[in-house]
C-alpha cells in the first residue's frame, strides 16, 4: 500500500514548479517565418488572380476560296425589291351601263376573248331596232324608185321614136325625159340612205357588242371589282357609286423582279448580268434569272435607280408583289481561265489597326494572332483578301477594340 501511494506522488503535476526552459524560443520562430511565407504566397496568388485577362466571348466565320461561296458565281452586290407584273389590266366596259351577269372569280384562268361579265343591253338593243327599220325602209324606198325609173325610161324610148316621126310635141318628150333623169337622181339618194343606214346598224351593232366585257389577253384573275346590278363606267364618276372597272387580270408569263440599287453601286450592274433571287416566302429557294435593263432615271429622294430582272424559271408559287433578294453574281471563269486569286473573307472580320487592315485568326488553343492584310475588290458583305489569309482559317467577327494578339478567347455557343 505504501508502495502504491509513492508511486502515485510521483506521477502527480506540480503546477507551482516554473516551465521548463530549452529551445521553445526557436520553434516560435519557425512559425512566424512560416506564416510570413504562407501570406506571401497567398498575396501572389491573389494578385495573379486579379492581374488575369477575362478571354473575351467572340464570333468566328470560316475564310472561303475565292468561287467557293456557294455557287460557281461570286455575288458583287445585293439588293432588295418586288415581283411585278409587266402585263397587267384592270379590265372595264366601254360604255356605262348596269352589270347584268359576272363571269369571273379571283384565281380563275381567263382566255383572250374570253366574256368576262355583261351589261344590261335594253338600250342598245332598241337602237339596233330603230336603226334596222331605218335601214328597211331605205331599201324599199329605193326598190319604189327603181320600179319608177325603169317606166320612165320605157316612156322616154317610147317619146322618142315618136318625136322622130313628127307625132308628139319636142316638148312632151322633153317632159318624159327630165322625169327619167329626176327618177335617176331620187334613186342615187335613195341607194346613199339605204347605206348610211346599214352603216348606222352596224354601230348599233357595236353599241350592242359593247355590253359584253372580254379579256384582253390570257391570263389569271387577281381581283373581282363588280357585282350584278352595279354601274360600270369606263369614267370615274367622283363621290358616286359608280364601278370604273369588272376584274383584274395578270399575265404571270410576264412576271419580272424589279429592285432598286443604290446610286453608290449601280456602276457593279450590267445588262443580261446574270442574278440569283431569293423569294422572301421561300427562303432556300433559289431561282436563276439576269438583268433586263438599268431604268435610265434616278430617284433623288431616296438615291436609288431602279433595274428590272427576268425571272429564268416560271412558277405558280411567284405571284407579283412578292418581296424579293437580288444578289447580282460575277459571271464564272470560262473553262482554261486563271482562277481569281485570294481568299473571300467577310467584311465584318477585317478592322484597321495602325491604319492598316488586320485579321484575327483562331488558332487551335483559342488564341488569336493579328494577321496583316492586303485587301482586294468588295463582294457584296465579303471582301477579296489577296494576301494574309488562306482558305480553312477560322476569323472573328467584329473583333472589339481591346483584342490584341495573343489574347484568348471564347466562340460564341461552346460550352464553357
Amino acid at each position: 500500500m505504501n508502495a502504491s501511494a509513492e508511486l502515485l506522488k510521483e506521477l502527480r503535476i506540480d503546477r507551482s514548479a516554473p516551465p521548463p526552459r530549452g529551445p521553445a524560443p526557436s520553434r516560435r520562430w519557425l512559425w512566424i517565418v512560416i506564416g510570413l511565407v504562407l501570406a506571401l504566397l497567398l498575396a501572389l496568388g491573389v494578385g495573379a488572380l486579379l492581374s488575369r485577362k477575362p478571354a473575351l466571348t467572340v464570333q468566328t466565320a470560316p475564310v472561303v476560296a475565292m468561287g467557293q461561296a456557294g455557287s460557281e458565281s461570286s455575288s458583287v452586290l445585293d439588293a432588295s425589291g418586288y415581283v411585278v407584273a409587266r402585263r397587267m389590266a384592270t379590265v372595264s366596259a366601254k360604255i356605262t351601263g348596269k352589270v347584268r351577269e359576272v363571269m369571273i372569280e379571283e384565281g380563275m384562268r381567263v382566255e383572250e376573248g374570253q366574256v368576262m361579265a355583261t351589261l344590261d343591253p335594253i338600250d342598245a338593243n332598241a337602237q339596233r331596232s330603230l336603226n334596222a327599220a331605218q335601214l328597211a325602209a331605205a331599201r324599199s324606198q329605193t326598190e319604189g324608185l327603181q320600179a319608177q325609173l325603169r317606166q320612165a325610161e320605157a316612156e322616154a324610148g317610147r317619146l322618142q321614136a315618136l318625136v322622130g316621126q313628127q307625132l308628139i310635141s319636142q316638148s312632151q318628150y322633153d317632159q318624159a325625159v327630165a322625169a327619167r333623169d329626176s327618177l335617176r337622181a331620187q334613186l342615187a339618194t335613195a341607194r346613199h340612205n339605204a347605206q348610211v343606214a346599214q352603216d348606222a346598224l352596224a354601230i348599233a351593232d357595236l353599241g350592242v357588242d359593247n355590253n359584253v366585257v372580254r379579256a384582253p389577253f390570257a391570263g389569271v384573275v387577281t381581283a373581282k371589282a363588280a357585282q350584278p346590278g352595279e354601274i360600270v363606267s369606263p369614267l370615274s364618276a367622283g363621290g358616286g357609286f359608280t364601278r370604273t372597272g369588272i376584274g383584274t387580270i395578270v399575265d404571270m408569263e410576264s412576271l419580272e423582279v424589279e429592285v432598286e440599287v443604290g446610286e453608290a453601286f449601280i456602276g457593279r450592274v450590267q445588262p443580261k448580268m446574270p442574278v440569283e433571287i431569293v423569294l422572301n416566302a421561300y427562303p432556300d429557294w433559289k431561282i436563276p434569272g439576269h438583268v433586263i435593263a438599268i431604268i435610265p432615271t434616278a430617284d433623288r429622294g431616296k438615291a436609288t435607280v431602279k433595274v428590272r430582272v427576268a425571272l429564268e424559271t416560271k412558277d405558280p408559287r411567284i405571284v407579283p408583289e412578292m418581296g424579293v433578294r437580288v444578289s447580282f453574281l460575277e459571271k464564272a471563269a470560262a473553262a482554261g481561265t486563271e482562277a481569281p486569286k485570294g481568299v473571300r473573307v467577310p467584311a465584318a472580320a477585317i478592322v484597321e489597326r495602325d491604319g492598316k487592315p488586320v485579321a484575327f485568326v483562331v488558332q487551335a488553343d483559342d488564341k488569336v494572332t493579328q494577321q496583316a492584310l492586303q485587301v482586294g475588290q468588295v463582294l457584296a458583305k465579303d471582301k477579296q483578301v489577296l494576301s494574309g489569309l488562306s482558305a480553312g482559317q477560322t476569323v472573328v467577327l467584329n473583333p472589339a477594340a481591346e483584342l490584341k494578339d495573343g489574347d484568348k478567347v471564347t466562340l460564341e455557343g461552346a460550352e464553357k
